[in-house]
């Protein structure tokens, strides 16, 4: 399931298990792209959570979790970060980083 939040949103999540976090900007190409592979990933795991964040309208959030740039993954587990990725990164990359918090 992928579903965009905001900052209230992300505050009130049910941090209970896994999820993936991407921090995004509607003007960056490499985050278009890295959308196509997230419905794919979505398709192959559709019981796996993954939000994603405007980077530029939730300046708070982006700072609190230290994301330094667009896009950004956040592999997050009980609401604790597990580990990032940064950049467009390749399917079998996120789907391996995925693995690891199932």
């Amino acid at each position: 399931m992928i579903q965009e939040i905001n900052t209230q949103e992300y505050d009130a999540l049910d941090a209970s298990g896994p999820m993936l976090v991407e921090f995004y900007s509607k003007s960056c190409g490499p985050c278009k792209m890295l959308a196509f592979v997230l419905k794919d990933i979505d398709k192959m795991m559709p019981d796996f959570r993954i939000f994603t964040i405007d980077y530029d309208e939730n300046q708070d959030l982006k700072e609190r979790l230290e994301v330094k740039g667009f896009p950004t993954m956040l592999f997050m587990k009980d609401g604790t970060e597990v580990s990032r990725l940064q950049g467009l990164k390749q399917k079998p990359a996120i789907v391996k980083e995925i693995e690891a918090l199932l």
